[in-house]
């Protein structure tokens, strides 16, 4: 939706095969998502199963993805408050990243408890997601990047960078790092690789 040319340092699926198959190929990977989620899952049963695609719908629809890209587009050119960027990347970013997590909780057939502090942890993980991938426009090469670099200010694109400046998006960044591994505290080594995601997503740099 923001036309660049590159992802991952390789052309977009648009500009590969032009927009009608990008399209398809969204489509078809949607509805292979919820196909593979219907499937029979040993040792999930068929009420988390039914609650499992229910997350996923809602995480991928208007609540989710697909309105927060909505908010985000309408915010163009806009002076939106941190609170209100917040509430479009939750919904945006934020709302895969928590389905994510929440889905591999629920393979591992979590209590209600534990969902809802997974689900904590996964709000604050979506954001760091976003702040970092704010900063790193700001800041990093196209090369490095594997995306066209300084596209959001091109743009006039509200970011955590434009509205909180290089200082205040690190200290963000610091204090929300913090606050997920603290989270994370009660499942001890269980949540090692949360643990690791969330210093990958501050320590990356693509």
């Amino acid at each position: 939706m923001d036309n660049d040319i590159l992802r991952r340092g390789k052309p977009t699926c648009h500009v590969e095969f032009g927009e009608a198959m990008a399209l398809l190929v969204g489509d078809a990977l949607q509805s292979l998502a919820f196909q593979t989620l219907s499937m029979r899952m040993p040792g999930i049963g068929a009420e988390r199963q039914l609650a499992m695609i229910h997350l996923l719908a809602l995480a991928s629809g208007s609540h989710g993805m697909a309105g927060g890209q909505a908010l985000d587009m309408a915010a163009v050119g806009q002076q939106p408050t941190v609170n209100e960027l917040e509430f479009i990347h939750i919904h945006k970013t934020g709302a895969l990243i928590r389905s994510s997590i929440l889905l591999g909780a629920h393979c591992g057939n979590a209590s209600a408890e534990e969902l809802e502090q997974l689900g904590h942890y996964a709000n604050r993980a979506g954001l760091l997601f976003q702040i970092v991938d704010d900063i790193l426009d700001a800041e990093c090469n196209t090369a490095t990047l594997g995306k066209t670099a300084g596209k959001d200010a091109a743009q006039n694109k509200p970011t955590y960078a434009s509205l909180l400046g290089k200082v205040g998006a690190d200290s963000l960044v610091a204090d929300l790092r913090g606050e997920a591994h603290e989270t994370l505290a009660p499942f001890d080594s269980r949540a090692l690789r949360l643990h690791e995601l969330t210093d990958f997503i501050v320590d990356r740099n693509f």
